[in-house]
Protein backbone atom coordinates (compact mmCIF):
# COMPACT_ATOMS: atom_id res chain seq x y z
CA UNK A 1 0.00 0.00 0.00
CA UNK A 2 1.43 3.44 -0.76
CA UNK A 3 1.09 5.98 1.93
CA UNK A 4 0.51 9.44 0.15
CA UNK A 5 2.66 12.15 2.36
CA UNK A 6 1.79 14.48 -0.48
CA UNK A 7 0.39 18.01 0.42
CA UNK A 8 -3.08 17.67 -0.94
CA UNK A 9 -4.38 15.70 -2.46
CA UNK A 10 -3.26 13.76 0.12
CA UNK A 11 -3.76 10.32 2.16
CA UNK A 12 -7.62 9.72 3.21
CA UNK A 13 -9.29 8.65 6.17
CA UNK A 14 -9.87 5.14 5.43
CA UNK A 15 -13.27 4.94 6.22
CA UNK A 16 -13.71 6.88 3.08
CA UNK A 17 -14.15 3.58 0.97
CA UNK A 18 -16.96 2.61 3.04
CA UNK A 19 -18.67 5.64 3.32
CA UNK A 20 -18.50 6.01 -0.55
CA UNK A 21 -20.25 2.24 -0.49
CA UNK A 22 -22.62 3.48 1.84
CA UNK A 23 -23.57 6.60 -1.22
CA UNK A 24 -24.07 4.39 -3.89
CA UNK A 25 -26.27 2.00 -1.38
CA UNK A 26 -28.18 4.95 0.17
CA UNK A 27 -29.23 6.35 -3.44
CA UNK A 28 -28.29 9.84 -2.25
CA UNK A 29 -26.52 10.38 -5.43
CA UNK A 30 -29.13 9.91 -7.42
CA UNK A 31 -31.28 12.43 -5.93
CA UNK A 32 -31.48 16.40 -6.93
CA UNK A 33 -30.27 19.21 -4.82
CA UNK A 34 -34.01 20.40 -4.49
CA UNK A 35 -35.07 16.28 -2.59
CA UNK A 36 -35.84 16.70 1.08
CA UNK A 37 -33.05 13.76 1.18
CA UNK A 38 -30.23 16.45 0.07
CA UNK A 39 -31.89 18.93 2.20
CA UNK A 40 -31.84 16.90 5.15
CA UNK A 41 -28.00 16.01 4.45
CA UNK A 42 -26.51 19.14 3.37
CA UNK A 43 -28.39 20.77 7.20
CA UNK A 44 -26.74 17.86 8.94
CA UNK A 45 -23.37 18.06 7.34
CA UNK A 46 -24.19 22.25 8.57
CA UNK A 47 -25.18 20.89 11.60
CA UNK A 48 -21.76 18.64 12.50
CA UNK A 49 -19.51 21.56 10.72
CA UNK A 50 -20.60 23.76 13.76
CA UNK A 51 -20.05 21.36 16.13
CA UNK A 52 -16.83 19.86 15.48
CA UNK A 53 -15.51 22.52 13.71
CA UNK A 54 -16.64 25.44 15.99
CA UNK A 55 -18.14 27.65 13.27
CA UNK A 56 -20.40 30.44 14.56
CA UNK A 57 -24.06 29.51 14.45
CA UNK A 58 -24.36 33.21 12.56
CA UNK A 59 -21.75 32.17 10.05
CA UNK A 60 -22.82 30.96 6.38
CA UNK A 61 -21.60 28.00 5.42
CA UNK A 62 -21.46 26.95 1.09
CA UNK A 63 -20.28 24.43 -0.83
CA UNK A 64 -17.72 25.58 -3.58
CA UNK A 65 -15.80 23.30 -6.26
CA UNK A 66 -11.97 24.87 -4.99
CA UNK A 67 -10.46 27.24 -3.26
CA UNK A 68 -10.03 28.92 -6.35
CA UNK A 69 -13.22 29.62 -6.94
CA UNK A 70 -13.32 30.86 -3.42
CA UNK A 71 -11.02 33.52 -4.78
CA UNK A 72 -13.42 34.24 -7.45
CA UNK A 73 -16.20 35.16 -5.11
CA UNK A 74 -14.62 37.27 -3.02
CA UNK A 75 -13.27 39.31 -5.83
CA UNK A 76 -16.72 39.13 -8.03
CA UNK A 77 -19.46 39.47 -4.82
CA UNK A 78 -17.48 41.44 -2.39
CA UNK A 79 -15.11 44.06 -3.75
CA UNK A 80 -16.07 46.60 -5.82
CA UNK A 81 -12.51 47.78 -6.49
CA UNK A 82 -9.88 47.46 -4.04
CA UNK A 83 -7.96 44.55 -2.28
CA UNK A 84 -4.85 44.01 -0.59
CA UNK A 85 -3.52 41.15 -0.62
CA UNK A 86 -0.70 39.80 2.03
CA UNK A 87 1.52 36.98 0.76
CA UNK A 88 4.93 35.01 1.19
CA UNK A 89 4.68 31.90 -1.53
CA UNK A 90 3.20 30.54 -5.08
CA UNK A 91 -0.50 30.47 -3.60
CA UNK A 92 -0.77 33.70 -1.93
CA UNK A 93 0.52 35.42 -5.11
CA UNK A 94 -1.72 33.27 -7.16
CA UNK A 95 -4.54 34.90 -5.30
CA UNK A 96 -3.67 37.92 -5.97
CA UNK A 97 -2.67 37.58 -10.05
CA UNK A 98 -6.52 35.78 -10.42
CA UNK A 99 -8.16 39.18 -8.31
CA UNK A 100 -6.30 41.49 -10.27
CA UNK A 101 -7.71 39.65 -13.49
CA UNK A 102 -10.91 40.71 -12.13
CA UNK A 103 -11.29 44.13 -10.40
CA UNK A 104 -9.83 47.35 -10.70
CA UNK A 105 -7.24 47.77 -8.02
CA UNK A 106 -5.44 44.95 -6.15
CA UNK A 107 -2.53 45.90 -3.99
CA UNK A 108 0.26 43.47 -2.80
CA UNK A 109 2.14 43.20 0.91
CA UNK A 110 5.01 40.25 0.03
CA UNK A 111 6.85 39.45 3.52
CA UNK A 112 9.72 36.87 3.71
CA UNK A 113 8.83 33.31 4.13
CA UNK A 114 10.61 33.41 7.98
CA UNK A 115 8.95 36.76 8.78
CA UNK A 116 5.98 37.61 10.82
CA UNK A 117 3.34 39.71 7.98
CA UNK A 118 3.34 43.25 9.30
CA UNK A 119 -0.27 44.12 11.64
CA UNK A 120 -1.15 46.27 8.55
CA UNK A 121 -3.61 49.81 8.84
CA UNK A 122 -4.61 49.90 5.06
CA UNK A 123 -6.44 52.98 3.78
CA UNK A 124 -10.25 53.15 3.79
CA UNK A 125 -10.87 52.40 0.11
CA UNK A 126 -8.89 49.23 1.05
CA UNK A 127 -12.92 46.76 0.76
CA UNK A 128 -11.13 43.44 1.16
CA UNK A 129 -7.97 42.26 2.86
CA UNK A 130 -7.08 38.73 1.90
CA UNK A 131 -4.43 36.16 3.97
CA UNK A 132 -3.02 33.68 3.04
CA UNK A 133 -3.20 31.67 6.49
CA UNK A 134 -1.76 28.42 5.47
CA UNK A 135 0.93 28.57 2.69
CA UNK A 136 1.41 25.20 1.31
CA UNK A 137 4.22 25.92 -1.04
CA UNK A 138 6.58 27.02 1.18
CA UNK A 139 5.55 25.03 5.02
CA UNK A 140 4.39 28.65 6.77
CA UNK A 141 1.39 29.95 8.69
CA UNK A 142 0.31 33.26 9.66
CA UNK A 143 -0.09 33.42 13.23
CA UNK A 144 -3.73 33.12 14.22
CA UNK A 145 -2.84 36.21 17.12
CA UNK A 146 -1.63 37.77 13.31
CA UNK A 147 -5.11 37.59 11.85
CA UNK A 148 -6.76 38.78 14.96
CA UNK A 149 -4.67 41.55 15.06
CA UNK A 150 -5.12 42.81 11.06
CA UNK A 151 -8.68 42.38 11.93
CA UNK A 152 -8.75 44.90 14.99
CA UNK A 153 -6.90 47.21 12.80
CA UNK A 154 -8.83 47.57 9.70
CA UNK A 155 -12.66 47.42 11.19
CA UNK A 156 -13.62 49.25 7.88
CA UNK A 157 -12.71 46.08 5.32
CA UNK A 158 -13.43 42.48 5.28
CA UNK A 159 -11.06 39.73 6.14
CA UNK A 160 -10.91 36.74 3.64
CA UNK A 161 -8.19 34.04 5.01
CA UNK A 162 -7.06 31.14 2.83
CA UNK A 163 -7.01 28.47 5.22
CA UNK A 164 -7.18 25.50 2.38
CA UNK A 165 -3.67 23.65 4.42
CA UNK A 166 -5.21 23.93 7.59
CA UNK A 167 -8.97 24.33 8.20
CA UNK A 168 -9.36 20.32 10.04
CA UNK A 169 -6.40 20.16 11.06
CA UNK A 170 -5.86 23.26 13.46
CA UNK A 171 -8.30 25.34 15.17
CA UNK A 172 -9.56 28.05 13.80
CA UNK A 173 -11.39 31.81 15.28
CA UNK A 174 -13.97 31.70 12.57
CA UNK A 175 -15.14 34.96 14.47
CA UNK A 176 -12.05 37.01 13.75
CA UNK A 177 -12.33 36.85 9.90
CA UNK A 178 -15.42 37.48 7.39
CA UNK A 179 -14.66 35.06 4.68
CA UNK A 180 -12.68 31.38 5.59
CA UNK A 181 -11.81 28.84 2.94
CA UNK A 182 -10.49 25.37 2.28
CA UNK A 183 -10.83 22.40 -0.02
CA UNK A 184 -11.40 18.83 1.34
CA UNK A 185 -8.23 17.30 -0.30
CA UNK A 186 -5.85 18.00 3.06
CA UNK A 187 -6.60 18.11 6.31
CA UNK A 188 -10.33 16.73 5.98
CA UNK A 189 -8.54 13.66 5.12
CA UNK A 190 -11.08 13.48 1.62
CA UNK A 191 -11.04 13.11 -2.17
CA UNK A 192 -10.76 16.59 -4.23
CA UNK A 193 -13.64 17.52 -5.50
CA UNK A 194 -15.23 20.20 -3.43
CA UNK A 195 -14.29 23.44 -0.91
CA UNK A 196 -15.93 24.61 1.58
CA UNK A 197 -16.76 28.67 2.25
CA UNK A 198 -17.53 29.98 5.14
CA UNK A 199 -19.17 33.77 5.62
CA UNK A 200 -20.01 35.87 8.68
CA UNK A 201 -23.03 37.71 8.14
CA UNK A 202 -20.88 41.31 7.64
CA UNK A 203 -19.89 39.21 4.35
CA UNK A 204 -22.80 38.41 3.25
CA UNK A 205 -24.90 41.56 4.09
CA UNK A 206 -21.84 43.50 2.16
CA UNK A 207 -22.81 40.53 -0.50
CA UNK A 208 -26.45 41.98 -1.07
CA UNK A 209 -25.26 45.46 -1.12
CA UNK A 210 -23.05 45.06 -3.77
CA UNK A 211 -25.80 42.78 -5.16
CA UNK A 212 -24.11 41.43 -8.05
CA UNK A 213 -26.07 38.99 -9.68
CA UNK A 214 -24.15 38.00 -13.05
CA UNK A 215 -22.35 34.88 -11.98
CA UNK A 216 -23.47 31.34 -11.25
CA UNK A 217 -21.73 31.84 -8.29
CA UNK A 218 -22.54 35.36 -7.01
CA UNK A 219 -22.55 35.06 -3.06
CA UNK A 220 -26.15 36.42 -3.04
CA UNK A 221 -27.15 33.67 -5.04
CA UNK A 222 -25.42 30.96 -3.02
CA UNK A 223 -27.32 32.37 0.32
CA UNK A 224 -30.58 32.79 -0.83
CA UNK A 225 -30.75 28.97 -1.55
CA UNK A 226 -28.32 28.02 1.68
CA UNK A 227 -31.72 29.36 3.58
CA UNK A 228 -33.10 26.25 2.45
CA UNK A 229 -29.65 24.47 2.81
CA UNK A 230 -29.46 24.01 -0.86
CA UNK A 231 -27.36 25.20 -3.72
CA UNK A 232 -28.13 27.20 -6.92
CA UNK A 233 -26.05 24.87 -9.28
CA UNK A 234 -25.91 20.94 -8.97
CA UNK A 235 -23.49 20.24 -6.03
CA UNK A 236 -21.00 17.35 -5.43
CA UNK A 237 -23.25 15.43 -3.58
CA UNK A 238 -20.77 12.59 -2.98
CA UNK A 239 -18.21 14.78 -1.90
CA UNK A 240 -21.15 16.20 0.57
CA UNK A 241 -22.12 12.70 2.15
CA UNK A 242 -18.29 11.89 2.49
CA UNK A 243 -18.05 15.51 4.89
CA UNK A 244 -20.90 13.97 6.47
CA UNK A 245 -19.73 10.86 7.35
CA UNK A 246 -16.23 12.05 8.35
CA UNK A 247 -17.15 15.02 10.42
CA UNK A 248 -19.41 12.31 12.23
CA UNK A 249 -16.31 10.20 12.86
CA UNK A 250 -13.72 12.56 14.11
CA UNK A 251 -13.37 14.57 17.57
CA UNK A 252 -13.30 17.69 18.74
CA UNK A 253 -11.25 20.43 16.32
CA UNK A 254 -9.71 21.26 19.82
CA UNK A 255 -8.33 17.98 20.26
CA UNK A 256 -7.52 17.17 16.62
CA UNK A 257 -5.47 20.92 17.06
CA UNK A 258 -3.44 19.43 20.21
CA UNK A 259 -2.43 16.47 18.20
CA UNK A 260 -1.65 18.15 14.75
CA UNK A 261 0.78 20.51 16.89
CA UNK A 262 2.10 17.30 18.79
CA UNK A 263 3.03 15.60 15.86
CA UNK A 264 4.74 18.65 14.07
CA UNK A 265 6.61 19.61 16.70
CA UNK A 266 8.15 15.61 16.43
CA UNK A 267 8.53 16.18 12.48
CA UNK A 268 10.51 19.87 13.23
CA UNK A 269 12.37 17.95 16.26
CA UNK A 270 13.22 15.06 13.91
CA UNK A 271 15.26 17.05 11.22
CA UNK A 272 16.89 19.15 13.63
CA UNK A 273 18.10 15.97 15.31
CA UNK A 274 19.90 14.98 11.87
CA UNK A 275 22.13 17.29 12.17
CA UNK A 276 24.37 19.06 10.20
CA UNK A 277 25.89 15.95 8.52
CA UNK A 278 22.57 15.18 6.63
CA UNK A 279 22.63 17.60 4.22
CA UNK A 280 19.13 18.74 4.73
CA UNK A 281 17.55 21.59 6.75
CA UNK A 282 13.90 22.73 7.28
CA UNK A 283 13.39 25.54 4.96
CA UNK A 284 11.78 27.67 7.54
CA UNK A 285 13.49 28.38 10.30
CA UNK A 286 11.06 30.69 12.44
CA UNK A 287 9.25 28.50 14.98
CA UNK A 288 6.76 31.20 14.94
CA UNK A 289 5.17 30.93 11.45
CA UNK A 290 6.07 27.37 10.52
CA UNK A 291 3.51 25.51 9.65
CA UNK A 292 1.94 22.80 11.80
CA UNK A 293 0.68 20.69 8.12
CA UNK A 294 3.23 20.99 6.03
CA UNK A 295 6.76 20.75 6.56
CA UNK A 296 9.19 21.95 4.19
CA UNK A 297 13.04 20.40 3.81
CA UNK A 298 15.54 21.96 1.97
CA UNK A 299 18.74 20.57 0.22
CA UNK A 300 20.78 20.50 -2.74
CA UNK A 301 18.87 19.76 -6.22
CA UNK A 302 20.28 16.04 -6.69
CA UNK A 303 19.48 15.32 -3.32
CA UNK A 304 15.86 16.59 -2.74
CA UNK A 305 15.42 13.91 -5.75
CA UNK A 306 16.95 11.13 -4.89
CA UNK A 307 15.42 11.19 -1.15
CA UNK A 308 11.74 11.48 -3.22
CA UNK A 309 12.39 8.92 -5.54
CA UNK A 310 14.14 5.79 -3.02
CA UNK A 311 10.83 7.33 -0.47
CA UNK A 312 9.06 5.79 -3.43
CA UNK A 313 10.48 2.57 -3.74
CA UNK A 314 9.85 2.29 0.02
CA UNK A 315 5.84 3.03 -0.83
CA UNK A 316 6.08 6.87 0.65
CA UNK A 317 4.91 9.20 -1.57
CA UNK A 318 6.92 12.82 -0.61
CA UNK A 319 5.10 16.09 -2.09
CA UNK A 320 7.52 17.58 -4.57
CA UNK A 321 8.44 21.47 -3.99
CA UNK A 322 6.67 24.24 -5.33
CA UNK A 323 7.39 27.89 -6.91
CA UNK A 324 10.76 29.23 -6.21
CA UNK A 325 11.47 26.14 -4.09
CA UNK A 326 10.51 23.28 -6.84
CA UNK A 327 14.04 21.69 -7.13
CA UNK A 328 14.94 22.45 -4.03
CA UNK A 329 12.53 21.42 -1.48
CA UNK A 330 10.29 18.80 -0.41
CA UNK A 331 7.11 18.65 1.21
CA UNK A 332 5.34 16.61 3.99
CA UNK A 333 1.82 16.42 4.93
CA UNK A 334 1.18 16.32 8.48
CA UNK A 335 -2.41 15.84 8.30
CA UNK A 336 -4.79 13.93 10.73
CA UNK A 337 -5.87 11.48 8.65
CA UNK A 338 -2.29 9.99 8.32
CA UNK A 339 -1.47 7.27 10.87
CA UNK A 340 1.15 7.52 13.57
CA UNK A 341 2.45 3.94 12.05
CA UNK A 342 3.09 5.61 8.80
CA UNK A 343 4.82 8.60 10.25
CA UNK A 344 7.17 6.18 12.20
CA UNK A 345 7.76 4.19 9.40
CA UNK A 346 8.23 7.35 6.79
CA UNK A 347 11.32 8.82 9.27
CA UNK A 348 12.69 5.70 9.95
CA UNK A 349 12.85 5.47 5.76
CA UNK A 350 14.12 8.93 5.62
CA UNK A 351 17.02 8.43 8.21
CA UNK A 352 18.21 5.42 6.54
CA UNK A 353 18.33 7.39 2.67
CA UNK A 354 19.49 10.30 4.41
CA UNK A 355 22.38 9.36 6.21
CA UNK A 356 23.24 6.19 3.27
CA UNK A 357 23.51 8.86 0.52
Amino acid sequence: MVISFYPGPSFLYPQVRAYMNEAFDSGILSRNHRSPEFVQLSAHTQQLLREKLQVPDDYYVFYTSSATECWEIVAQSLTKRKSLHLFNGSFGEKWFTYTSQLISDAEKIVFGINDVPPAICSTDDTEVICVTQSETSNGTMVPLSMIEKIKENNPHALLAVDATSSMAGIYLPFEKADIWFASVQKCFGLPAGMALLICSPRAVEKAFRMNNRRHYNSLILLAEQMKNFQTNHTPNVLAIFLLNRILQQLPDIHLIDIQTWKRAKLWYDFFLSLGKNSNTKLLISNSAVQSGTVIAIQSDVDMVKKIKELALKKQFILGNGYGMWKDTTFRIANFPAIEDLHIEQLKDTLKKIIFTE
